[in-house]
């Protein structure tokens, strides 16, 4: 590779061995280019030359030298035809591609209100990508991209499988966030059915409903268990007077107590007029 000035000629060549993949490209290109600019602009030389690329360190080093160009037996290959493509060709090209994935970044940040790091993780693969948008549609975007990102590949991850061999498809997910948006169970609730729904997969609401999953909004059971509570805490609820903040050590007893089916925003109401917050 080469580096010139606008307009200048082509400069002096080096060759770049030991470069095995497209990354790897990317990694040598960068670095020889910064290392033959900061010689150039230093007043030096660059010497023809051929280099070996450290994958470790990211960077080219010398090999051997070589000290003209026909050394290198540069010659065009006879079998490879040349290529002319007119502007109407290359433009029909261009109308054809996908949606690429700094324009897919964009439209996810902008339409969807993602951060810029969940869209990076989401773009990452186009199939991955597919999978949020089944997901999001006409649902909490931030909400299945949490799912997305944290549940799902944490799990994908941990099993070693990709997204096209997941057991929970986009379906059976955005049914799990549904259940949660209409309060049917809770977030910690979701957690479970996730874990279900991946081990032996049908419908969530149907397995929320056979399993007695759903949500305690009964406010006479909840009544129950949050005066057991009172009784045996006391001086707990009695702090609450001074210390509002302490309600919320009340509400995970609950919650906790209720088997995580505890409605958490009723057990909070219901908690303030009880003891009268």
């Amino acid at each position: 590779m080469t580096v010139r000035k606008p307009g200048a000629p082509l400069g002096t060549r080096c060759e770049i061995k030991n470069v095995n993949s497209i990354r790897f490209v990317g990694q040598a290109i960068e670095h020889e280019a910064r290392r033959q600019i900061e010689i150039i602009e230093d007043g030096g030389k660059i010497d023809q030359e051929t280099r070996l690329f450290d994958p470790n360190k990211g960077e080219t080093r010398s090999m051997r030298s070589k000290e003209e160009a026909h050394d290198y037996r540069y010659f065009p290959d006879p079998d490879l035809l040349p290529l002319e493509f007119d502007a109407a060709y290359v433009e029909e090209l261009k109308a054809q591609l996908p949606e690429l994935p700094d324009d897919k970044k964009a439209r996810f940040t902008a339409e969807h209100g993602l951060s810029a790091y969940d869209a990076d993780m989401l773009v990452a693969e186009k199939s991955l990508a597919d999978y949020f948008e089944a997901v999001a549609k006409g649902r909490d975007a931030k909400a299945a991209a949490n799912w997305v990102i944290n549940e799902l590949t944490g799990r994908l991850n941990k099993e070693g499988k990709d997204i096209a061999h997941s057991p929970v498809d986009a379906a059976q997910l955005g049914a799990v966030l549904d259940l949660v948006r209409d309060g049917t169970i809770s977030g910690r609730i979701a957690k479970d059915l996730f874990e279900i729904v991946w081990s032996e997969g049908g419908d969530p609401r149907t397995i929320v409903e056979q399993r007695g999953m759903a949500q305690v909004t009964d406010m006479g059971a909840i009544e129950k268990v949050v005066d057991e509570i009172v009784a045996k805490n006391p001086d707990k609820a009695a702090d609450l007077k001074t210390n509002p903040k302490a309600l919320g050590w009340f509400v995970g007893q609950v919650i906790k107590a209720s088997g995580g089916k505890a409605n958490p925003q009723a057990v909070n109401e219901f908690l303030k007029r009880k003891l009268g917050l």
